[in-house]
């Protein structure tokens, strides 16, 4: 199974091709959201929101700006969240068909190994068919009529 695999892990869906650059920032950006850093930013621009009173605008307009600013944020998230959830699943997808490649494997060496204890079994009961032979005595003549012939 070849597949194309970013820096961080993450395929991009096509495993014949290297991930695009928007694909890396994407990506990149995904992973940033989640982070401490992540965190101190957003705070720092809401705050920089609630400021602008600060600078003569007035109550309308800084809710209006923080509205959206929200709203955008909620759907660049949500587009976030999705991407991550795709890439979740691809992965869940590949791990599914590496299992059942291994359960085929498992399958083909639990037959295999049937048959080998099968043929160990056969091979005990020859054995124990010998030994049986032997002590009768039918063996041994049978084994010099056998190594007299070879010799002629």
């Amino acid at each position: 199974m070849e597949k194309i695999i970013n820096g961080n892990g993450h395929t991009n869906g096509n495993r014949h091709c290297k991930p695009t650059f928007l694909e890396k920032i994407s990506v990149k950006m995904t992973d940033w959201v989640g982070t401490p850093w992540s965190l101190i930013i957003h705070t720092l621009l809401f705050a920089g929101i609630f400021s602008l009173s600060h600078f003569g605008l007035t109550t309308n307009y800084i809710l209006l700006v923080l509205t959206t600013t929200v709203s955008l944020e909620a759907i660049y998230l949500s587009i976030f969240i999705q991407m991550s959830v795709n890439r979740a699943t691809e992965s869940l997808e590949e791990v599914e068909e590496d299992i059942e490649d291994i359960q085929e494997e498992a399958d083909e060496e639990d037959k295999a190994h049937r048959v080998l204890v099968h043929i160990t079994h056969q091979i005990k009961a020859i054995q124990q068919d010998l030994n049986a032979l032997k002590r009768s005595g039918s063996f041994k003549s049978s084994l010099n009529n056998h190594k007299i012939h070879h010799r002629s």
